[in-house]
């Protein structure tokens, strides 16, 4: 099993990444361009939004603003785009994700990764990926729940690249930190944007503009 501070300190770009576990749920950004890289997360009534944090630099907010987390009554969505309000609306994670598809920003296609934590501590976690067909593939995996210190990873993107090439296989199973700080810290300094760590009732958030 790996560690998920060394897989994240290995990978200089992940993109954006979901890691769920036992009363722990982490939601990262990361960026390349001017754009993506001019953003923060700000807490909401129920979650957190991404937003500029110059509005002059701000170009096409389409992909990059949104709310990553929202609660769907005593269940929580993490997505990495607005297909999170699509979730909540259709108030079935499942039904959501059929609704919807990977993002339209040839040539890299960003996949659509989503997870809903529920009130038992199961969870599923979901990614629609584009096909050379220009299909779309739906996968999803659904776990009963994750022993302590262990959770569950699936990110935008395997690494760099251009294109930038797709995560595949299964979410991978990790080793988590006890102290979220260290998952930060493992993002690339670079290309890190946002961090979102919840452990139990305790959220923190973590805006490199900010001076994190």
């Amino acid at each position: 099993m790996q560690d998920l501070c060394e897989l994240l300190a290995s990978n200089p770009y992940p993109g954006r990444g979901i890691v769920v576990g036992k009363d722990v749920v982490y939601y990262w950004i990361m960026g390349r361009s001017v754009n993506s890289r001019n953003r923060v997360f700000v807490p909401t009534d129920d979650g957190i939004r991404t937003q500029a944090h110059d509005p002059a630099l701000l170009e096409d907010p389409s992909l990059i603003i949104y709310r990553p987390v929202r609660t769907m009554g005593k269940k929580l969505v993490v997505t990495n785009g607005d297909q999170t309000d699509t979730i909540v609306d259709a108030g079935s994670f499942r039904d959501g994700c059929m609704a919807r598809e990977f993002e339209l920003d040839a040539p890299n296609f960003t996949p659509r990764i989503s997870a809903v934590v529920n009130e038992d501590d199961s969870f599923e976690i979901s990614i629609l990926k584009h096909q050379a067909n220009g299909r779309c593939l739906r996968e999803f995996f659904a776990y009963e729940g994750a022993d302590e210190g262990v959770g569950y990873f699936i990110s935008t993107y395997q690494g760099d690249g251009d294109p930038l090439p797709t995560f595949a296989g299964e979410p991978l199973e990790v080793v988590l930190p006890a102290d979220p700080a260290d998952v930060w810290r493992a993002l690339d300094a670079d290309n890190k944007v946002s961090l979102y760590a919840k452990l139990g009732a305790d959220v923190r958030i973590f805006n490199k503009h900010l001076g994190d």
